[in-house]
């Protein structure tokens, strides 16, 4: 029996719907969501992400600004950015596109950013709330996949959970995520021996790798929900970390790519972005 497929698109529209309601009620205030992206250098997959989040904000009726620098542009110019951006009340998320060009330093231009205006959660203090299990900013990826699993009414407490890699951005946040809803949480990385006795075990099997198609059928427990993270292009196709198909044919619930997850983190970023304008009008 075919797995259910965990439907991005239509989840992160419901998800958009309520974020468009906040955007109304904050206008009616007169307070209206601005997010401010910072792009350095010309990779073309960032430049489809950064329109991609622009689309999203006009929308949803968010201001949204992109200051592009160039590749050539040094640490202090992109510090200097960070810092007008912080200054601008009407900013209320910043987001640094990442990757940054090589010779620019990624901790020192995100440990800038204001914790409240930190809409990818990546600062240090946000980051580490989400640790401790205290209120903050979590990434929007693994917030997204959550409420994948929530959405559709997957049970997480007490559940065998394995996150397939170990980033910053998506495996740290995501394991944790898991352990605040009560699953027992193993993280496998590049050098976990026998990776394969890891993920059979899984009742839910996060992986986030950047690896096309590396989980295979025999890497996956009967019955078990499999959120494939990755995005990788094959032969001109978008593709995920998981072998869709026979992997399909394995689980209970599976989310696709594309149309999966990538599609919840671009509505995380806005639902962040409107909660940081609610409470910078809230402190106001």
């Amino acid at each position: 029996m075919a797995a259910v497929l965990l439907d991005g698109k239509a989840i992160a529209q419901g998800v958009e719907d309520r974020v468009r309601d906040r955007v109304d009620a904050l206008k009616a205030k007169g307070c209206i969501p601005g997010l401010m992206v910072i792009l350095v250098g010309e990779d073309p997959a960032s430049q489809t992400y950064v329109n991609n989040k622009e689309k999203a904000c006009q929308r949803l009726g968010l201001r949204s600004r992109i200051l592009r620098l160039p590749q050539s542009a040094s640490q202090e110019e992109l510090e200097e950015a960070i810092r007008a951006a912080n200054e601008d009340s009407s900013v209320h998320g910043i987001l640094v596109q990442l990757p940054l060009p090589k010779g620019l330093n990624e901790a020192r231009a995100l440990a800038l950013i204001l914790p409240g205006k930190d809409v990818d959660g990546f600062h240090d203090i946000n980051a580490g709330r989400l640790m401790r299990g205290d209120k903050g900013v979590v990434a929007c990826t693994p917030k997204g996949a959550m409420h994948m699993l929530k959405s559709a009414g997957i049970s997480i407490a007490g559940k065998e959970a394995v996150v397939v890699g170990r980033s910053n951005i998506v495996g740290k946040p995501m394991a944790m995520l898991l352990l605040q809803e009560n699953a027992t949480v193993t993280m496998c990385h590049s050098r976990t021996q026998d990776l394969p006795a890891h993920t059979r075990q899984a009742d839910i099997l996060v992986v986030a790798i950047g690896r096309p198609r590396f989980i295979t059928a025999d890497m996956v427990k009967d019955g078990a929900v499999v959120v494939d993270v990755g995005m990788n292009r094959v032969d001109g196709k978008w593709c995920g970390d998981v072998d869709f198909g026979p992997v399909s044919e394995r689980a209970a619930y599976i989310t696709p790519v594309p149309g999966g997850v990538g599609k919840m983190t671009i509505a995380m970023l806005m639902e962040n972005t409107v909660l940081a304008a609610e409470e910078a009008w809230a402190g106001q």
